[in-house]
């Protein structure tokens, strides 16, 4: 007999939104995004914080999207890139989906293209904003 997979630990009461009890209620829902432990997320912001590419970026969003069921979208900003800040990053409100688990993954992707300024031309590029001449 296998076991199942462990779950996130449910959040303190009143600290989060997430809904992990109604996802849990719902006999149909999607689980995947519970699979994401405390330590699962530590690792995964690790890899994050250590992107190499934009190609490992994007890499990165669909295996987050086919493994937690997470979409994330990172693109420029409407106005002015003046510094990371400017470079949009939205992550999907799902239920399950940790407040601060939604708050951490832009973080640790802003870090890595603070880190490697290289990745952050690669998406302006990729969007036309340094279009050649």
């Amino acid at each position: 007999m296998t076991k199942p997979p462990p779950l996130r630990q449910p959040c303190p009461p009143g600290a989060c939104d997430c809904g992990r009890e109604q996802l849990l209620e719902n006999t149909g829902s999607d689980l995947r995004i519970l699979l994401l432990t405390r330590a699962e997320e530590k690792r995964l912001l690790e890899r994050l914080e250590s992107l190499e590419s934009l190609a490992d970026l994007e890499k990165m969003q669909h295996r987050i999207y086919a493994q937690l069921g997470v979409r994330i979208a990172v693109a420029p900003g409407v106005k002015e890139v003046r510094s990371m800040r400017g470079i949009g990053i939205q992550i999907d409100r799902l239920p399950g989906l940790c407040r601060k688990t939604r708050q951490a993954i832009p973080t640790a992707i802003r870090r890595a293209l603070e880190k490697r300024p290289d990745i952050a031309y690669s998406l302006l590029n990729a969007h036309d904003l340094f279009q050649d001449m």
